[in-house]
């Protein structure tokens, strides 16, 4: 009796292990991807094999299998999706709480979204449905929406989202809601925002609306009477050279914008997703002064929006004239000098009043790098020779004969390399 019982488990163990292996292997064959189609690699337990992205996408939006999928949960690299059939409108909803995802123009590390819910419906090779984020489930008085649409190839999946117009507060507690200065900034102001979004490249591209963006409360005012650390403020006027040099190598529209410049932005964002490509930044001048007096240079989303609302604010107390003395008196200038004065004595023993047009060119093109283009300098004996080009030609409010003599003198410009400061 024993025997047999013992033969008859052992059947119904084979039995399951041949199943399993069958329908192992049918998936496999079913999802295997086509010549040069794109694939991703799914591991079931111990197993692994590479599937066919379009057809797995196909597969989860039947609707004879989606609602196969009703409770269960994914885990990705975005977070754990969990999956609910609507058997009504037959849609499936993908809920991630909470949700994070690389955004290079806001730093290194990834932004994440307490909630995303977000539904989909396929119709041949065209996807579509809507979404929604918020701070946490219960605050419904917190909430981004939007509707996305998606053509699913062989070789990728393009995406088009729009995200309703909502206030720039809401959009502030959706993404960072623990920043402290929410407390008592008072944000006015209406963002919507249109996303194209190609995989699995991740390259994109988003084009914004902003109205009437403002802030209150932050206590930027403080700063009409601020000094500066790093010695004897410059005292510029705003068509100094210096000054003008400045504005040409960091910020060309300073003076048209509000604090942020949108244009700048989005070429970025478009330069930084080229592979190769030297990292650019977007942001004013406006934007550096708030890192460099208030929120630090960590590479978060974090200090990056924390760093737009002190601009956006400074922008309205301060006015553009005290904003560009207070920058070129605390920008950083290599070798532990900051301040324009400062580096004027240091690398050209003059005041910052009295550089020459190529001097201030000179120290203009150092800012995007300063410790590296001061090595650079003791290295070589001089920097950049193109980007200091480019500096003087960006140079506005001079005459065509001033900016003939301005190039000549910065191409033939050679300065002793400083010592190391003590």
């Amino acid at each position: 009796m024993k025997k047999t019982l013992r033969f008859v488990l052992f059947g119904l163990l084979a039995l399951v292990l041949t199943a399993l292996v069958a329908i192992f292997l049918i998936a496999k064959i079913a999802l295997a991807p086509a010549a040069g189609e794109w694939s991703t690699t799914v591991k079931a337990g111990p197993l692994s094999f590479e599937i066919g992205v379009p057809t797995a996408v196909r597969l989860a939006t039947s609707s004879w299998f989606a609602p196969r999928l009703n409770g269960h949960a994914l885990d990705t690299r975005f977070g754990t999706v969990h999956f609910t059939w609507d058997e009504k409108t037959g849609q499936q909803q993908m809920r991630c709480a909470p949700c994070s995802a690389d955004v290079p123009a806001l730093g290194t590390q990834p932004i994440k979204v307490e909630r995303l819910v977000a539904t989909v419906r396929r119709d041949g090779n065209t996807l579509a449905g809507t979404f929604e984020a918020t701070p946490q489930a219960a605050d419904s008085n917190a909430l981004l929406q939007g509707t996305w649409t998606g053509r699913l190839a062989p070789k990728n999946l393009q995406l088009d989202v729009r995200v309703q117009d909502a206030p720039i507060a809401r959009w502030y507690a959706v993404l960072v809601p623990a920043l402290p200065e929410l407390q008592r900034a008072r944000i006015g102001g209406t963002l919507a925002l249109q996303a194209q979004l190609l995989l699995p490249d991740a390259t994109f591209a988003v084009q914004p609306t902003i109205g009437q963006f403002t802030v209150e409360g932050l206590g930027t005012e403080a700063m009409l009477g601020a000094r500066t650390s790093c010695g004897p403020s410059a005292k510029l006027a705003n068509d100094s050279w210096l000054a003008r040099a400045v504005i040409a190598a960091e910020d060309q529209r300073f003076f048209s914008h509000a604090g942020y410049d949108l244009t700048e932005i989005l070429a970025s964002i478009d330069h930084n997703q080229k592979p190769g490509q030297t990292r650019r930044g977007g942001s004013t001048l406006t934007q550096q002064l708030a890192k460099l007096l208030v929120t630090g240079s960590d590479r978060t989303a974090e200090r990056k929006l924390r760093e737009l609302l002190y601009a956006v604010e400074m922008e309205q107390t301060l006015g553009k004239a005290r904003i560009l003395q207070l920058y070129l008196d605390n920008a950083p200038w290599g070798g532990n000098l900051c301040g324009g004065e400062a580096a004027a004595r240091r690398y050209f023993k003059r005041s910052a009043r009295t550089l020459e047009p190529a001097q201030a060119v000179w120290l203009a093109a150092m800012l995007h790098k300063p410790q590296a283009v001061l090595e650079q300098w003791r290295r070589d004996g001089q920097i950049d020779p193109d980007r200091t080009k480019w500096v003087a030609e960006s140079v506005r409010g001079i005459s065509r004969n001033q900016r003939e003599a301005l190039l000549k003198s910065v191409a033939a410009a050679k300065y002793a390399p400083p010592e190391a400061v003590q």
